[in-house]
């Protein structure tokens, strides 16, 4: 069975990011062909991305909060970013907490949930470009939700009933996806040992 993280996009102390990410988790979690976890960025208290030799060429990282969210990273099979649209694109501490690793990401599946002004599109958009160096697939379906609609008082989330279906459908994707791609890692490390 594949492990999927639910990564959280914003560090910021007045996010409503975290109430989306448990609404994914909570329908996440009535599926039986996957273990979901949520992953809080913030937890990981990654400074700005700061690294005198980047990830691809090695997994020595000098920063000590970087080994904790390898590690993390590491043992997650695929993944759901439920994206924050900041300025039309992703927000800096999500972007720095994917360049901080680059082999654990490699070979994995992603689903983006997002949400915005204009439903998070160019953000999910930025984001699938910016995985697909660190050999992320993401799958097609996409959940963008409205600031305006799906929260009240752009504070309280609230989404419309339409959404589950559609996550659903993101879910059965990254959960395929990530069990094929699991095939491809075994492979390789059998390979390498």
């Amino acid at each position: 069975m594949v492990k999927i993280g639910i990564i959280t996009g914003s560090t910021r102390d007045s996010r409503v990011n975290t109430q989306v990410a448990e609404w994914v988790k909570s329908i996440a979690d009535q599926r039986e062909d996957a273990t979901f976890e949520l992953v809080d960025i913030k937890e990981y208290h990654l400074p700005r991305y700061n690294e005198s030799v980047p990830a691809i060429f090695t997994k020595d990282y000098q920063t000590p909060e970087a080994k904790p969210w390898s590690e993390k990273i590491d043992s997650l099979d695929g993944f759901v970013f439920v994206l924050a649209e900041y300025n039309k694109g992703i927000t800096s501490g999500l972007k720095d907490a994917i360049d901080y690793l680059y082999q654990e990401w490699n070979n994995k599946a992603a689903g983006i949930v997002s949400y915005g002004s204009t439903l998070g599109v160019s953000a999910a958009n930025d984001l699938r470009l910016i995985l697909s160096v660190p050999k992320v697939a993401t799958v097609g379906t996409h959940v963008g939700m409205s600031l305006f609609t799906d929260f009240e008082n752009m504070s309280t989330f609230n989404p419309a009933p339409f959404h589950k279906d559609t996550l659903e459908k993101l879910l059965d994707e990254v959960v395929s996806w990530s069990t094929a791609l699991k095939t491809i890692r075994t492979e390789k490390s059998e390979v390498i040992l």
